[in-house]
């Protein structure tokens, strides 16, 4: 698994954890915030998983809820 698949599955766990009300920038910026890419990368992944259909009107596909399930499962600890 390269950096990119890391870092839009964690786009895509935000995503599924984000607060009731909380945008698609405001997940963007938070993921910003950590130190997890800059705002420019950030953009860029962000429209990867729109052109991928993984978010769709800011909110996750079916496809998107799936790899973010699986990578909730795949980060955590034992």
């Amino acid at each position: 698994m390269g950096e990119e698949d890391i870092i839009k599955k964690v786009f895509l766990l935000s995503m599924l954890k984000k607060e009731e009300g909380e945008s698609l920038s405001q997940v963007l910026i938070g993921l910003v915030n950590t130190g997890m890419f800059d705002k420019k990368e950030g953009r860029k992944v962000m429209k990867e998983l729109i052109d991928e259909q993984y978010i769709v009107n800011e909110e996750l596909s079916m496809k998107g809820v799936i790899i973010a399930k699986n990578a909730e499962i795949e980060f955590t600890l034992e």
